[in-house]
Parts: structure tokens; C-alpha cells; sequence
């Protein structure tokens, strides 16, 4: 009797086992068709371009077009929103033969030296990793760069919690984006224009605002106004701006180093500084992008060492944005080989 008759637990438990590895085994596949997506995708930003100097084309455009001069702008280009305004700009969505584009025009002539010296990075800076400038007109005091519709990095958690984006909330987006980050950092920091340091990055948030979010989910750095020039050779440091700066986000060397004695903050007495005060806000910045997903925690495990190097508050001990960005290389490609020999 025992013999011809089996439980209902012993019956169930190897569909149970066959059920479990094949939900295991879709995930591991699900990582690596993804993980094959973004291998494939690392430079899909940048396939749109390859123009001469001073021509632009966007992605929906056959061919590369110079850069829209003043009678064009103003015959051509047509105003639809304001959907961003700062101390510097006001920004327009507009309109260009059909394509979008975001126009910046002056917001203040207080503010005209910031943004002559934004257009001037614009137009030395063109890289794939930069901003593509599409048009501009002094006499105006309007530039026409390339429109990205999710807008800036402050709306990363809110563009990937929509359903038709919620596929790209991983890690390996999520890490992507990082090293999109550092990649931008390392470009200005051996730029044609010379080393720049990112001085409009006095607050996590500030520093987002910075960058756009492309559709395909890399970054481009946006705001120029701000990224003087250093150069260690002819004792040539930068100050980010002349009022006092403060908050743990802001490197050592960026505060004022009398505060304990109390004593008012004079501009004259503050030392200059180098690039090396982008690599101190790297931890905060990709601690941001990361966000909450399965695996960033091991993400921030394999980090851990670079980013306590980042914060050393001697700014000659910490590394160049090439070796971080080399690090997190190697760890997203660890990661990834883990995930299939999982296999």
C-alpha cells in the first residue's frame, strides 16, 4: 500500500525544485540580455554625432547642419514654454523646423559675464559627453542647445518610477549613470580649454541640476556658466565665488578655515583650490544616482575603498576622476561576470 501511494508533499516537491531554477534561471537570463543592452548602448549617445566644428545634428536629423545664427533664430526658432529659470537663464522649449530645442536667453545684465563664459565652454567643449549647442546670437544674448526631454538629473527617481521606464531602475542603469558622471569629470579635467573645475556645485541638488538625462539613459554636463580654468604649473587656482561656502558636501579646502575662531569671513583671506574638489562630492553624487535597488548595496560594498579615498581632506591624496571611473569599471564588470557564472 505504501508502495503504490506517494504524499502530496512528495509529489509537489520536484515541480516546486523545477519551478524554482527556472525562475532563478530567467532572472540570470533577464541581467544578461540587460546587462547586453547596455554593453552595446555605452556609446549610443554618441552615435548621432561625428559633424565638422560648429555644426550640430540631432538624433531625428539626416544631416549635420551649422550652427542657427541670429536671423535664423529669429525667423525660425518658435517659443512654446518656459520650463526652467536660473540667476543666469531663462529657458524655453521651443521649436526648430520641427525639432525641439531649449532656448536660453539672459535673465539679468548682471549676469552677462557668466553667460558669455557658458557659451564660449559650449562652443569649446562639444563632446559627446556635453550638451550639443545648436545656435546662438549675441546680440540678442540667446543660445539654442539640444533638447532632452526627461530634463535634469534632479528627476532621475521620478522619470524611473513611470511604468514605460521602470525596466531601466537597476543597478547596472543606475551604476551606468555614475560612471557617466565621473567620465564627464575626467573630460573637463583634461579638456581642450584646459583643466576646468565644476564650480557650480555647491549643494547635492545644485550639482544635479547640472546634467541632463538623456532618452536612452546616459548623462550630458548642461550648465557651463561656471567651470573656471587651473593650472597647477602657473600656480593657477580657482575660488567658487566670493561669499563664504558651507555643509559637509563642499570640500575641506572650499570653507572657511577660521570659522572656529569666529572670525567674519573675508574673500582675501580664502585660499585657492583645484579640480580635486569635484572628486570629494563623487560619494554623495553617486550615492544619489544608486538609489535603492537590488544589488546597489553591493555596488556601494565594492566602492567603498575608492569612495573613502575621494574624502581624504588633503585633496592631493585623492585619486584622479580616471581612477575612480577605472574602478567603477572594474566593479560593474565584476559584477556582471559574477551574474554568469551564476549560470
Amino acid at each position: 500500500m505504501g508502495r503504490s501511494s506517494s504524499s502530496p508533499i512528495s509529489q509537489s516537491f520536484p515541480v516546486v525544485v523545477v519551478c524554482l531554477a527556472a525562475l532563478l534561471l530567467g532572472n540570470v537570463m533577464i541581467y544578461l540580455y540587460l546587462d547586453s543592452v547596455y554593453q552595446t548602448d555605452e556609446h549610443h549617445v554618441s552615435s548621432h554625432r561625428g559633424c565638422e566644428p560648429q555644426h550640430f545634428k540631432m538624433t531625428t536629423m539626416k544631416n549635420c547642419t551649422p550652427w542657427l545664427q541670429c536671423s535664423q533664430i529669429s525667423a525660425e526658432v518658435r517659443k512654446l514654454k518656459l520650463i526652467g529659470q536660473g540667476a543666469v537663464k531663462k529657458v524655453y522649449l521651443s521649436e526648430w523646423r520641427g525639432q525641439k530645442v531649449a532656448l536660453s536667453k539672459l535673465a539679468s545684465q548682471e549676469y552677462l559675464e557668466d553667460f558669455l563664459h557658458g557659451l564660449s565652454m559650449l562652443q569649446a567643449l562639444q563632446d559627446p559627453q556635453v550638451v550639443q549647442l545648436v545656435g546662438f546670437c549675441l546680440e540678442d544674448q540667446v543660445l539654442l542647445t539640444e533638447h532632452h526631454p526627461l530634463g535634469s538629473l534632479l528627476n532621475l527617481d521620478s522619470v524611473l518610477a513611470q511604468e514605460q521606464h521602470k525596466k531601466h531602475n537597476t543597478w547596472q542603469v543606475r551604476l551606468r549613470l555614475a560612471m557617466d558622471y565621473v567620465s564627464i569629470l575626467h573630460y573637463l579635467h583634461n579638456s581642450p580649454a584646459g583643466r576646468r573645475v565644476m564650480c557650480d556645485s555647491n549643494s547635492l541638488e545644485k550639482t544635479l541640476s547640472q546634467f541632463l538625462l538623456t532618452t536612452d539613459f546616459h548623462l550630458v554636463v548642461n550648465d557651463l556658466d561656471a567651470l573656471p580654468e587651473v593650472d597647477p604649473s602657473k600656480r593657477l587656482l580657482v575660488k567658487c565665488g566670493h561669499r563664504e561656502l558651507t555643509g559637509d558636501f563642499v570640500a575641506p579646502e572650499q570653507l572657511w578655515p577660521f570659522r572656529d575662531e569666529k572670525k567674519q569671513f573675508l574673500d582675501d583671506l580664502m585660499s585657492g583650490y583645484d579640480e580635486k574638489t569635484d572628486i570629494w562630492k563623487i560619494p554623495d553624487v553617486t550615492w544619489f544616482l544608486m538609489g535603492r535597488v537590488p544589488g546597489g548595496d553591493l555596488v556601494h560594498f565594492h566602492l567603498f575603498q575608492i569612495h573613502e579615498q575621494c574624502k581624504k581632506e588633503d585633496p592631493k591624496l585623492r585619486p584622479s576622476a580616471l581612477d575612480v571611473l577605472q574602478v567603477y569599471k572594474s566593479v560593474r564588470s565584476n559584477m556582471v561576470q559574477d551574474i554568469k557564472d551564476m549560470l
